[in-house]
């Protein structure tokens, strides 16, 4: 494909005024051949299989950033969902707590940010091994620095695992009093119909329909495609639309590229581009600030669903138009804490808990990033998670949930993470308390997939 002198301008341009880069690189590792029934040889074999692909990965960023100009801002491992790994060792939590450490080291000797794939597919049932790895979530997250932890809790085929959703309200709650303002919940996210190739933490992991190695790419771009949408305040909808659409058509392209150059350096297979719009602290680099560019006052307003519905519908057809490897979760992602317009229309008492779960029946990622008061009984945490995971099943898509109980914090107060994690405004937990509900556990039934008014 030729690419012209004005193509080539407003890349430079996109990168230069709109904060766009390539959010993250994901190596994807299987980890399956790695497996032992003593933990001693399986921790050498993982270790010495990530720190030799991750100081690759990262050597052959440095050589992509180098020669295109567009900054790699995340490097990352994904690997096979840890519960697989464990099943053959002793039911312990010493045991497992010792193979995230493991994970931990080998990750930190690499120079790779995050590592994913602590975790387990349980949207039908637990085995013995996976509700080791549940219980030891707590202790062995709050000891690590690096490693991100999943669980799958749902899906549409097989409905929701509700015994295991009324453990994590549990598990959460501990997991943020072992952590300063419970950061740890920031590195666990649960889900309904996860996919197996997403790039982005915490979710990540290298699901089992994946090959021995992949290379996926996460973008970033609220910023580019705010502006053109700013630079177009008279257009009909279906322009807007055509607007956007065009815009993250080039994002794609480029984000393609680094991909496939990436991967050929490597020796590995590309995998997918995830074409979420991702968020950054930065300013000017919001997805709320697109829905108020838009014309919505601020997000959370009426409109502000329909806006959202109507960016990303552009952003799948763009990205869909750019490549054929489109994967992950491919939307946007509207994450409180790391998006200043977010957290300015939380603080404004604009967008609540209510409305972003609204929001979230259109998007592609959830509740996510968030904060709730520390007092939150766990039932109630776990009835929002169940909430969450119920417009992914009845809408068979993903959804998920990255909420954070913060330690003796109440509503309005202010946690400050720092660095991509930004502020997450303590939000107000809704209603009258009622734990009945998800204390009835138990599987709810997949949806009928006829009837669907």
């Amino acid at each position: 494909m030729r690419i012209s002198v004005e193509e080539v301008y407003e890349t430079v341009q996109m990168t230069l005024d709109h904060h766009f880069d390539i959010r993250t690189v994901t190596l994807g590792i299987n980890l399956k051949d790695c497996m032992d029934r003593d933990i001693a040889p399986l921790t050498q074999r993982v270790r010495e299989r990530i720190v030799e692909k991750g100081q690759l990965l990262n050597r052959c960023a440095d050589l992509i950033v180098q020669k295109y100009g567009i900054p790699i801002t995340n490097r990352r491992i994904a690997v096979t969902p840890a519960s697989l790994l464990l099943e053959p060792l002793p039911k312990t939590k010493a045991t497992v707590v010792r193979f995230a450490r493991a994970l931990d080291a080998a990750a930190r000797k690499a120079g790779i940010d995050f590592l994913g794939g602590f975790g387990a597919m349980v949207q039908k049932g637990t085995t013995a091994a996976e509700e080791n790895l549940i219980d030891a979530i707590p202790e062995a997250l709050s000891k690590t620095q690096r490693v991100c932890g999943f669980l799958n809790l749902a899906s549409t085929h097989a409905g929701i695992n509700m015994n295991a959703v009324a453990k994590m309200g549990h598990i959460l709650k501990d997991l943020a009093g072992r952590s300063e303002n419970g950061i740890g919940c920031a590195k666990i996210a649960v889900f309904a119909n996860v996919p197996e190739d997403n790039p982005f933490m915490a979710g990540a992991h290298h699901g089992i329909g994946e090959p021995d190695y992949s290379l996926n790419i996460g973008i970033s771009g609220p910023g580019v495609v705010r502006n053109v949408v700013a630079r177009n305040p008279d257009c009909d909808l279906t322009q807007l639309s055509e607007v956007i659409k065009r815009t993250v058509f080039k994002i794609t392209r480029a984000g393609e590229l680094i991909g496939r150059e990436m991967a050929g350096l490597m020796g590995v297979p590309f995998g997918i581009v995830d074409i979420s719009l991702a968020p950054t602290t930065s300013t000017g680099d919001s997805v709320a600030e697109i829905i108020e560019a838009m014309g919505v006052g601020q997000i959370g307003s009426p409109g502000s669903t329909a806006a959202l519905a109507l960016l990303i519908d552009a952003v799948k057809k763009g990205g869909a138009m750019a490549s054929g490897n489109v994967g992950g979760l491919s939307g946007t992602f509207i994450p409180v804490s790391e998006d200043e317009g977010m957290i300015r229309a939380v603080r404004d008492g604009t967008l609540s808990l209510e409305k972003l779960e609204a929001l979230t029946s259109v998007c592609s990622v959830g509740l996510d990033m968030f904060a709730v008061p520390g007092d939150t009984p766990p039932e109630i945490i776990s009835a929002i998670i169940a909430d969450e995971l119920s417009i992914g099943v009845a809408n068979n898509k993903t959804t998920s949930v990255r909420i954070i109980p913060a330690p003796g914090r109440k509503a309005g107060e202010i946690l400050h993470f720092g660095g991509l994690l930004g502020s997450a405004p303590v939000m107000k937990v809704p209603g009258v308390a009622t734990c009945r509900f998800v204390q009835r556990r138990g599987r709810m039934p997949s949806p009928i997939s006829s009837l669907r008014n």
